[in-house]
């Protein structure tokens, strides 16, 4: 085993401290990475928090990893030493399924294995990026672009392709009318890509403050969805609505904001369920989906589409010694727009 140090909480209250961690020996087609950034995500709270589910403590988030490789196994072919290279929200799959055959392993209909809070096929407890090193097989480590910086590629790996993956799926393009629910970590992703894409943008968010640096984002429209003239000014206006919320809304008042054939595709995933009037579908054909990461051959499609058009999440770089503030302010939506971790930092105040 390599002994790796990392920030760890060992309660859902409990504090980050300083932990050192093991990762397996390499086997023959696996990396061992050296994170330089990992990006804090909100389904790292929610899991370290219990609130999706029991958790193993101690436990290390963090599934937005951007690093370099250090070494690599005997029959590696994908990576060399040095390379660049991404992790995202999974590690591994089954490989074997009609779904991974297509592509799209985070569907895996033998349960992907997640880069933090998993049992993979080791029998070992995953661990995440909030470390100094992880060791994950070649097929699941993507090339990070030489234009976008690592510090920036972190939050790509999960908010990036989140967000990336319905917007194409759904046909996000010249022609189409997006609404992006939340600008948050993902909103504001969502925002970027779907203005790149050619779409045409509206913001939907509680309140107006956000509406300028909406705008500078790429949004054509900006509306506060606390004011109820706004869901009568845009009832049956949009061909595609992307939530990135993590709370409970109203989804039925949402789902009559869709045009015709219109879909609402949920990608936030709050811990209450959702509750949905069948009238706010049946009247209009409307779809009420969800959707979860891309796969691996999407995520570096969404990378390299972010390198083509200069796309790069608005980051806040933090100090390992902040995990915890920086998590109470993801809380408090007081983040424009993702906090990442530099682990050059990982032993500063332990």
């Amino acid at each position: 085993m390599i002994a790796v140090n990392a920030r760890a909480t060992f309660s859902p209250e409990g504090p980050f401290k300083l932990t050192a961690i093991e990762r397996r020996e390499l086997q023959p087609h696996d990396i061992l990475i050296e994170i330089k950034y990992a990006g804090i995500c909100h389904s790292d709270i929610h899991t370290a928090r219990g609130e999706w589910g029991p958790v193993e403590y101690p436990l290390v988030p963090g599934h937005e990893i951007a690093g370099i490789v250090a070494q690599v196994g005997q029959a590696v072919t994908k990576h060399a030493v040095g390379d660049r290279v991404g992790v995202g929200c999974m590690v591994d799959s089954c490989g074997h399924c009609a779904n991974c055959h297509q592509g799209e392993e985070q569907y895996c209909l033998n349960g992907m294995t997640g880069t933090y809070g998993a049992i993979d096929k080791y029998g070992q407890y995953t661990q995440g990026g909030y470390s100094t090193h992880i060791v994950v097989t070649e097929d699941f480590v993507v090339r990070i672009p030489d234009g976008i910086e690592l510090d920036a590629a972190a939050p790509l790996l999960c908010a990036g392709i989140t967000t990336y993956s319905p917007l194409r799926h759904w046909g996000a393009a010249p022609g189409k009318r997006v609404a992006v629910v939340g600008l948050g970590g993902l909103g504001h992703m969502a925002v970027k890509l779907a203005h790149a894409m050619g779409a045409e943008v509206t913001v939907l968010s509680q309140s107006l403050k956000k509406k300028e640096d909406g705008l500078k984002l790429g949004a054509d429209h900006y509306y506060a969805t606390s004011d109820p003239e706004t869901f009568k000014t845009l009832a049956g206006s949009f061909d595609l609505i992307v939530n990135t919320v993590s709370a409970k809304l109203d989804m039925s008042a949402y789902l009559s904001l869709l045009a015709l054939d219109g879909t609402l595709v949920n990608v936030g995933a709050p811990a209450e369920p959702l509750s949905v009037n069948v009238f706010s579908l049946i009247g209009h054909r409307r779809s009420f989906a969800g959707s979860m990461i891309g796969g691996i051959r999407e995520t570096q499609e969404m990378l390299d589409f972010c390198a083509e058009h200069g796309i790069a999440p608005e980051i806040e770089v933090i100090s390992a010694d902040r995990i915890d503030e920086a998590w109470e302010r993801v809380l408090a939506s007081d983040v424009r727009y993702r906090f990442v971790i530099d682990i050059s930092t990982m032993e500063q105040g332990a």
